[in-house]
């Protein structure tokens, strides 16, 4: 981030988010094939939460499009096969229904490669149904492979960040699947970004600006499983679904990379065999939306256990732990999460002077320098203003602070102390 774009954000409080209809009206998306800044990025798509796709160009020089996909631009099996063999998978069956989502199972990775041969060979179609194996953790599986690169603009990533740090889970995913198979109705985890890089085939993308979504709930407030369904033109199920703009329909083409902003709803099909890797992640310019998102999970779930409210002594324990096991994280968590994002800047910022970069993990050093110190200093800040908002709560402050690894009030003094001194070490707030 340079000082310009740092100088333009670093008072705000609320990111400023102008009203989506230029987008969806227009009914295109901004496509880059030229050098992009970082800074221009992060002012054109990330604060504004716009969304754009990205030339085949960003994703040349990436070991998997060279190995995994053939001159005809199909999947190599045999290659596939040579890399994963029996290595467990999840693999969901498009054409059940689960919810408002697809079953998943879990087989060996060549078990269904097997299936997707056959499907091809049968004319893309199978008595097992239309298999989609997604969702699956390969970077987390193999971790020294380094089959691509994060591409610099999604490089500030809160989220992947702070679960390396736990050593225990991911958002980086890998989906491969035949023609035909698709993902229903949603939005991303913790109303997080999305960037999704089709290593082979084409994708169709169905995207609905936030807001947008409320108009296609049904008379009991559940969104649809499947927006192309005719269900939705009943008035008596759907009744405000005409009410809703068209969605914004995007085609995807191979090596091409998507940027789908926070709290997008979208529903997306594979139109050809498809290899895709997806990440899920969060920064300090949206994560007053995961905020947002939180407390609305813990108002949902405080309104279905409301009637056990005066007889519980631990009721708002309570609402924590349904919370966490519906949303997969809680209110405490969510402070750690800010701890440890707000902990590895401060150390960057300090060691930008003392040139002791042990504190933190060598990759994310290397993440934070490309990024630089106006950047860390633009994170602390963000994080500051929500444990403000945390700390305001009613909800957040009935919960035993005592399981805190760290208290909110010290981390945000300790960050107001680092940005204050580091002002003029890293020229911040300068002319």
């Amino acid at each position: 981030m340079d000082r310009e774009a740092y100088r333009n954000c670093c008072s705000l409080v609320k990111i400023p988010r102008e009203p989506y209809e230029q987008v969806w009206s227009s009914h295109f998306v901004d496509y880059i094939d030229k050098d992009l800044s970082y800074s221009k990025f992060f002012k054109k798509y990330l604060l504004p939460n716009h969304p754009c796709m990205f030339s085949k160009r960003f994703t040349e020089d990436w070991k998997c499009r060279k190995q995994w996909v053939s001159e005809e631009g199909k999947p190599i099996f045999q290659k596939l096969l040579q890399e994963f063999d029996e290595t467990p998978v999840p693999v969901a069956n498009c054409n059940a229904k689960e919810y408002n989502a697809n079953p998943k199972q879990v087989m060996p990775f060549k078990e269904f490669v097997n299936y997707w041969k056959e499907h091809i060979q049968n004319g893309h179609s199978s008595p097992k149904g239309c298999l989609y194996l997604k969702d699956w953790h390969m970077a987390r599986d193999f971790p020294t492979h380094n089959f691509y690169t994060t591409p610099v603009f999604f490089s500030s990533d809160w989220l992947n960040e702070y679960w390396d740090t736990l050593e225990v889970d991911d958002y980086r995913f890998v989906y491969m699947g035949p023609k035909g198979s698709w993902t229903p109705f949603h939005a991303d985890v913790f109303r997080s970004y999305s960037w999704s890089a089709n290593i082979c085939g084409r994708k169709k993308w169905l995207l609905y600006p936030p807001g947008q979504e409320e108009f296609l709930r049904d008379t009991r407030g559940n969104l649809p499983y499947d927006v192309t369904s005719t269900e939705l033109r009943d008035r008596g199920l759907f009744p405000h679904s005409e009410e809703a703009c068209q969605p914004l329909e995007i085609i995807q083409e191979a090596g091409e990379i998507i940027f789908v902003p926070s709290g997008w709803h979208h529903q997306v099909y594979n139109l050809e065999d498809t290899i895709s890797i997806n990440h899920n992640w969060l920064n300090g310019c949206n994560i007053d939306i995961m905020w947002q998102f939180l407390q609305n999970e813990l108002s949902s779930v405080q309104k279905e256990i409301n009637e056990w409210r005066n007889t519980m002594d631990s009721w708002h324990q309570h609402c924590q732990v349904i919370m966490k096991a519906c949303s997969g994280i809680n209110f405490g968590e969510f402070a750690a999460f800010l701890k440890i994002v707000a902990s590895n800047r401060m150390a960057f910022l300090n060691s930008c002077s003392s040139g002791d970069s042990s504190d933190y993990p060598r990759q994310l050093s290397e993440t934070l320098t490309t990024l630089g110190p106006y950047h860390a200093a633009f994170d602390l800040q963000r994080v500051a203003h929500i444990i403000e908002c945390l700390l305001c709560n009613e909800d957040f402050k009935r919960l035993d602070h005592s399981t805190l690894t760290l208290q909110p009030e010290t981390i945000l003094q300790q960050i107001r102390d680092t940005i204050q001194s580091t002002r003029g070490q890293h020229l911040l707030y300068q002319e």
